[in-house]
């Protein structure tokens, strides 16, 4: 019995100290336990805007990896000019495996943390991570500002920080590629037919074709899709995702189903990364998949339908 009760007790700790394989958010009190343990690579993932690689050397937390959004190989430009599309996957292996990521890592992805569109950079990155093959990912709830919040008494950091900079060690990172997670335009043409549920995860004057992106050709969006625009899936549009009952009232109310097939989209499959994420992740809708192309694809596109619901003469 007392050997039982060792066995179980070291199972509940190895529980605590790690999660279940692919849960989507872990909290800082979860990387604080976690912290310099084998086989955990946290990287710190700018998005542009709020925090730079001289904000990164300045504050970071201990033993991540900077990592460049943007600039660091997670999207390109493809033959067709769609920008942000999915770089080829013997790229991505190198990407990936540069940062220290092996087949074997829990991967922690840390961005600002602000507002959704941070939080958007990291459900894209951890998308890519799955399309890859790759299921022992995690964000950081609320990124880096929740790392770094400040104790109103103390005046100090509640969790502890690091400076300079931290050298990945390159190793192999081999690629199982989830073909059937890539959704292409002939996909989205087939779930128009199917009346498969589309949505569109842009803010609502794009959604209604008052605005356009530089990315996409003309305005619009694709026909008989619904509008959960990206701001909304974050708490207040900051760093910390809804709970699942939250989002759960807000697909209810706006007539998105919670389950079934579903195609996410916005301009260049970054705000539709967030969608996905919350209807595949949170709510557990796996049926969910993500068009990378989006309306910078579409809207190039001359043999498909694109709806404009308010045109500006």
């Amino acid at each position: 019995m007392k050997l039982r009760s060792l066995i179980a007790a070291a199972a509940l700790a190895a529980a605590a100290a790690f999660p279940a394989l692919g849960q989507p958010l872990v909290d800082t009190q979860w990387l604080n336990a976690n912290l310099g343990k084998p086989g955990v690579v946290i990287i710190d993932l700018t998005s542009g805007g709020g925090r730079s690689q001289a904000d990164y050397m300045k504050a970071h937390i201990p033993g991540a990896i900077f990592s460049d959004y943007a600039k660091g190989g997670w999207r390109v430009t493809d033959a067709n000019k769609v920008p942000g599309m999915l770089p080829p996957p013997e790229l991505l292996a190198k990407t990936i495996g540069n940062l220290g990521i092996s087949n074997d890592s829990h991967v922690v992805i840390v961005p600002l943390g602000d507002k959704a569109l941070d939080m958007g950079a990291a459900a894209r990155v951890y998308w890519t991570m799955k399309v890859m093959g790759h299921d022992k990912v995690s964000i950081l709830d609320g990124g880096f500002t929740e790392w770094a919040k400040i104790d109103p008494k103390t005046k100090r950091p509640v969790n502890q920080l690091a400076t300079g900079g931290v050298k990945a060690e390159p190793v192999t990172f081999t690629v199982r590629l989830r073909k059937e997670m890539i959704v292409t335009a002939e996909d989205v043409k087939k779930a128009i037919e199917n009346n498969v549920t589309l949505v569109d995860n842009r803010p609502n004057d794009f959604h209604l074709g008052l605005t356009r992106s530089p990315a996409a050709p003309r305005a619009g969006t694709i026909p008989g899709s619904k509008n959960i625009q990206e701001s909304i899936i974050t708490q207040d549009n900051g760093g910390l995702f809804r709970s699942r009952a939250q989002l759960l009232a807000i697909y209810r109310a706006i007539g998105v189903p919670a389950e079934g097939d579903q195609i996410t989209f916005c301009n260049t499959g970054h705000w539709a990364a967030l969608g996905w994420f919350a209807s595949s992740e949170i709510l557990g809708n796996k049926k969910t998949k993500m068009y990378d192309g989006s309306m910078a694809e579409w809207a190039r596109l001359k043999d498909v339908p694109l709806e404009q619901k308010i045109k500006v003469e």
